[in-house]
């Protein structure tokens, strides 16, 4: 497992995961907007939950800054489902990154290989496909949205 800090200013390739609903969403779904891809190891754990239920909480601070928050975990569609179900999401897509088991966690150097999960991070995906801001973040730290809020302000005057 790297730091990912390779990431930045990477072109990132387009990639298909299903949701909690089981359908597919692809990056280039989003084209012409920003696009916080939020790592999380496992549904169904505290730190995680907090930190899919604040991607929801601020959907519509997001839509005014042009930027789709997902959630991404190597947990399977109806596992994420449930979990949606039972934590309120109704709005943000939370991604399954069942099979290959880690493969987009993994394009982003973010899979532990020896847990079988990702790490928690945050990636920002700018308009261009281009990542423009990783951050990796302690297992049971939950991530600032205030700081990634600010860095979308930031983006948006250019």
């Amino acid at each position: 497992m790297g730091n990912g800090r390779a990431n930045i200013g990477k072109k990132v390739y387009d990639f298909a995961l299903k949701d909690q609903d089981g359908k597919e969403v692809k990056l280039s779904d989003f084209a012409g907007k920003t696009v916080l891809i939020s790592f999380h190891p496992l549904a169904w754990t505290e730190v995680c939950s907090k930190q899919m239920k604040a991607l929801e909480e601020n959907k519509e601070e997001f839509d005014s800054l042009n930027t789709v928050a997902v959630g991404v975990s190597v947990d399977p569609v109806p596992s994420k489902k449930a979990w949606a179900e039972s934590l309120e999401i109704k709005s943000t897509r939370l991604l399954s990154d069942f099979w290959p088991h880690g493969g987009i966690a993994e394009l982003y150097d973010v899979f532990r290989e020896d847990d079988g999960f990702s790490e928690r991070a945050n990636v920002i995906v700018d308009q261009n496909k281009k990542v423009v801001y990783f951050k990796l973040y302690d297992i049971d730290q939950l991530p600032d949205l205030d700081e990634i809020k600010e860095f979308l302000v930031e983006l948006r005057k250019g």
